[in-house]
């Protein structure tokens, strides 16, 4: 029962994290070394890891940490990442220019967050006062 336990804390943190590796527990024992032999296998067969089958993290999960990391208004991103990849919505842009902008930003909040924080706010919108 701890061991069913340990793994279904592991598997949340992991998916809250987007993480794509295992903990020891969920791997289970390790084959003797008669019983292991490599088997070449195409990329289609590999199990899909958060959405990957290479085990990095998507794109979107790859975003979440960033904003999660960096304390960064999420609404504030998808606008700014939107204006950067020059589409009208985030879900528009093509995956190599949402990898560049994952970049761009992950590079911009460690260098000079203040300076991220305030182009991030002027994204924020305007409220008009009536009177």
């Amino acid at each position: 029962m701890r061991v069913a336990e340990t793994r279904a804390v592991n598997r949340a943190l992991r998916k809250a994290y987007g993480i794509g590796l295992c903990s020891v527990e969920e791997l289970g024992s390790l084959p003797s070394r008669s019983e292991f032999r490599p088997q070449k296998r195409d990329r289609s067969c590999l199990p899909q890891v958060n959405g990957s089958s290479d085990g990095h993290p998507r794109l979107r999960d790859q975003l979440c940490l960033l904003i999660r990391k960096h304390q960064l208004d999420a609404a504030l991103v998808k606008l700014y990442a939107a204006e950067f990849c020059g589409t009208a919505a985030l879900r528009d842009a093509s995956r190599e220019k949402v990898e560049s902008f994952i970049t761009h930003l992950a590079d911009w909040a460690v260098r000079d967050r203040d300076a991220l924080l305030c182009k991030l706010n002027s994204y924020t919108p305007t409220q008009e006062v009536s009177a």
